[in-house]
């Protein structure tokens, strides 16, 4: 069975999958709204960054939200929370100082090693924290052609 936090698809087959052009998760990344793993410079996706990205063109298209209302709805998403961070360690954190970004997306740009990055827990929670369970199930068989 595949590991659904393993990257496997390129950003050719991963937009073929999700009926979308590769422009798009490139925007989608460019947002900070995804985290496609890297492997030698190519983007690779997962099947949690397919469901993601799935929840997302669902919030887009049939719940009226913007890639920045977007960003700014995953900034306020509380990681220290999801992560269980000490209150000496949510102080520090760059997401609790800067709420205009997801934390991932900081945690991207001032990470030098981007596999230990791609693991991030609060990532992979939020499609919990954006949609109820009856949103979710909706989001998740969302896919539609650009």
């Amino acid at each position: 069975m595949l590991d659904e936090g393993r990257p496997v698809y390129t950003i050719g087959t991963a937009a073929e999958l999700m009926g979308v052009h590769p422009r798009t998760l490139r925007l989608y990344e460019d947002g900070g709204l995804i985290r496609p793993a890297r492997k030698n410079n190519r983007r690779f996706y997962s099947v949690h960054d397919l469901k993601w990205v799935s929840c997302l063109r669902y919030l887009i298209h049939e719940k009226g939200l913007n890639q920045e209302g977007l960003r700014r709805l995953l900034a306020l998403m509380p990681c220290w929370e999801i992560r269980g961070c000490s209150s000496e360690a949510k102080v520090a954190c760059a997401a609790w100082q800067d709420r205009s970004t997801p934390c991932w997306d900081l945690a991207r740009k001032a990470c030098d090693d981007s596999k230990s990055c791609y693991g991030c827990e609060a990532y992979y929670a939020a499609i919990a924290h954006v949609l109820d369970e009856s949103e979710m199930e909706e989001a998740l068989s969302y896919v539609r052609a650009d």
